[in-house]
Order: structure tokens, then C-alpha cells, then sequence
């Protein structure tokens, strides 16, 4: 597909991820998977090649790149490995809602430091109680002069343990419901601030999802990002401009598995022949590929929607997310089918890819949400 709306240093940007992938970050996916541990090595890659600073704007450190690039280098990474490719994605996750509801003072503390790779950022929303429901989460926050103590427990954060930068979100006002949400910027030093369990996952094995604990946890007034009761819209402002990314991440993963079956096809020979000569292995292969450019095309323009300041890319980010995970999810299936017992082992990656393309359906707002978003938004527009 021909992008020409990315500029030229994008462009070899671009390129230069997609080189650096099939070189560095390919021959580590599966051990990355085997160890269940996160990989320091490629996160300072990913900060030596400036791609951690890519969310950033140039005026703190960072690249300033478009969100329409940022969802290509995620694709591109997700391609060879999802657990690299969601480095990138969490550390823009962890850091949205200090870019947009953060003071210049914030941005200049935390976003040079995050966007050199130096620190990592987290997203902590999900509670144990609380998942697609937001509102029904009870960690709380309350004012005692210059701080707030914050007591509860955050579930299934991506970076949990590992990030220094943390955009928690808490009641302020527990009647108030989703108004009564507050956002916090947490730093993982903080007195009263502890990570507890660590997950044992089925993908992503790479990526640490921990459990955050705050018992008495002190947090300066001034961390407090917009104003009391602002937590939900910027939480839900985030999550609308995150979703492509976890599209791309999807659409990177899909395509990865399509391009091991092509491989596959051609050099398995039963019959007497390439099974790529099979007319039904041809039918799954063009369907295959055929939900894999759809998917970039929605990923793609949700993405640029959202660079142009389309106010209504929230309904095609949901989209996006929403047809790229199941594509995935589909095609990761095909791709073992296509190499048959060879698929089901761990020999060849195309377990590892289904097992990966899974979370892409459940966080960032399940699939069943993502359907709701778009019902809604289609009802609430004007016939």
C-alpha cells in the first residue's frame, strides 16, 4: 500500500525499523517468549534509535513523529516480535495523558527522560473489579494539603514493576461516578507505591503485567494532571488514540504470520508438488492476505484522522482495533493451518503469533466494547 502522506525523514525512519527488525529483533522473538522475561536489550535498542522518542514532540527530546508513522513502526516491529512492538505502544500509552492534559512543567520533568528511553511509562486503569467498567473502579484519592494518599490496586498493567512513570487513575469524589474519576502521575518511588503479583501469560510473554499496590501512597498536589474530575475523559481521550496502535500491533502480527505461510506454501512439497499449487491453500493464502490490507487500510486512516485533527476518528479508531485484532486473530489460525503440524510447534512461530494476536482482541477495550463505540457513535449521528 502506498503511503505518500508521511514525510521523507519518516519514510527512512520507517525503513530503517523494518531493517532493524528482521535483523536484531527477529532472531530474538522466540527466546524473548521461551524466557518470559523483558527484554532490556531491545527496549535500548529501540532508545539508540531514537524510535522510543518517536510520541514525543522535538521540544522535550523527542521525534515529534505522526501518529501515521508511529503505527507503521509498530507494525513493522510486531511483525518479528508483538512483545517488542508493544514497548513502543506502552510507552505512548503511559505517557498520552500527560501530553494531553499535562502542564509544560510536567512535560519538561517526565517526557525527556521517557522519550530517551531512560524511563518507561505505564497506563494503570484496570482494576480486578474494574475492567471494561471503568467507573467501578475503587482506588481512591484524597486531598491532605499539598498531597494526595492514594489506597488501592491497579490490574493487568502492561510495564507494571518496570515503568518509573505512572498515569494512575482514582476516585476523587466517589459519588460523583465517572466525574468523580481523577489521573495521577505516580512515580515508582513513591512512598507507598508497590508492585504485586506479576502475571504468568499465554502471550506476550516478553511484556511484564504487574499488579500495582498503593497503601497510603503520597503523590504531590502538582501531579495531579488537569483537574479533579477530568481522570475518565482523559483515560477515554487516551484510549481513542491509542487503539490504532493496538491495531497496528494486530496488523503487524497478522501480516508476519501471512508471510511465514507464503514462505511455507512454497517449500512444502506433498504430491509431488509445492502445496502453494493446492487451490485450497490459494483460497486461504488471498483471503489471508486480503483481511490483512483491509486491516492496514482502517489502521492507516484512523491514524491519519487523528494527525489531522478529524474530531470524528474515535468512531475509526474503534474500527480499526476492533477488524485488525479479529483479522489477526483469523489469520494467525489460517497460518498454522497452512503448516499443519509444523504449526502447532514451537519449532516455527506461528503458534507463538496466534498466542500473541490474542491480547490484541481483550486490552485497550475488548472487541465487544470496540462494537458498542462504533454502535453509539452511528446512532448519535445525524440522519
Amino acid at each position: 500500500m502506498a503511503v505518500t502522506h508521511v514525510n521523507e525523514d519518516e519514510k527512512a525512519l520507517i525503513e530503517a525499523i523494518r531493517e532493524l527488525a528482521q535483523e536484531r529483533v527477529a532472531p530474538r522473538a522466540a527466546e524473548i517468549d521461551h524466557t518470559a522475561q523483558f527484554p532490556w536489550d531491545i527496549k535500548e535498542l529501540l532508545a539508540q534509535q531514537d524510535i522510543l522518542a518517536m510520541p514525543f514532540p522535538t521540544e522535550y527530546g523527542g521525534v515529534g513523529a505522526s501518529e501515521l508513522a508511529i503505527v507503521m513502526a509498530i507494525e513493522e516491529l510486531a511483525r518479528c516480535c508483538a512483545t517488542t512492538s508493544l514497548i513502543l505502544a506502552a510507552q505512548q500509552l503511559g505517557a498520552l495523558p500527560i501530553m494531553l492534559a499535562g502542564t509544560d512543567e510536567q512535560k519538561r520533568t517526565y517526557f525527556p527522560r521517557l522519550a530517551s528511553g531512560e524511563w518507561l511509562a505505564a497506563f494503570g486503569l484496570t482494576e480486578s473489579g474494574s475492567g471494561s467498567d471503568a467507573a467501578a473502579m475503587k482506588t481512591r484519592a484524597v486531598r491532605q494539603g499539598d498531597k494526595y494518599i492514594l489506597n488501592g490496586s491497579k490490574r493487568f498493567i502492561t510495564n507494571g514493576g518496570l515503568a518509573h512513570v505512572n498515569s494512575i487513575f482514582a476516585l476523587t469524589d466517589p459519588n460523583a461516578g465517572t466525574r468523580g474519576i481523577s489521573a495521577f502521575i505516580v512515580e515508582d518511588d513513591f512512598p507507598g507505591f508497590a508492585v504485586g503479583r506479576v502475571e504468568d501469560k499465554m502471550g506476550i510473554k516478553g511484556s511484564q503485567t504487574a499488579e500495582l499496590i498503593f497503601t497510603d501512597c503520597e503523590v504531590p498536589a502538582e501531579n495531579l494532571l488537569g483537574r479533579e474530575g477530568d481522570g475518565f475523559k482523559i483515560a477515554m481521550m487516551t484510549l481513542d488514540r491509542t487503539r490504532p496502535g493496538i491495531g497496528a500491533q494486530a496488523l503487524g502480527i497478522a501480516q508476519g504470520a501471512l508471510d511465514l505461510a507464503v514462505s511455507y506454501s512454497k517449500q512444502r512439497v506433498q504430491f509431488n508438488r509445492p502445496i502453494a499449487e493446492n487451490q485450497g491453500i490459494q483460497f486461504m493464502l488471498a483471503d489471508m492476505a486480503t483481511k490483512v490490507e483491509a486491516a492496514r487500510l482502517l489502521v492507516y486512516n484512523a491514524a491519519e484522522m487523528i494527525d489531522r485533527g478529524d474530531v470524528s476518528f474515535g468512531k475509526y479508531s474503534a474500527m480499526a482495533k476492533m477488524f485488525a485484532s479479529d483479522a489477526a486473530m483469523s489469520v494467525t489460525g489460517d497460518a498454522i493451518q497452512v503448516l499443519g503440524g509444523y504449526g502447532y510447534m514451537k519449532e516455527y512461530p506461528a503458534e507463538r503469533m496466534m498466542r500473541d494476536a490474542k491480547i490484541t482482541q481483550i486490552y485497550e477495550g475488548t472487541n465487544q466494547i470496540q462494537r458498542l463505540v462504533i454502535a453509539r457513535a452511528l446512532l448519535s449521528e445525524a440522519l
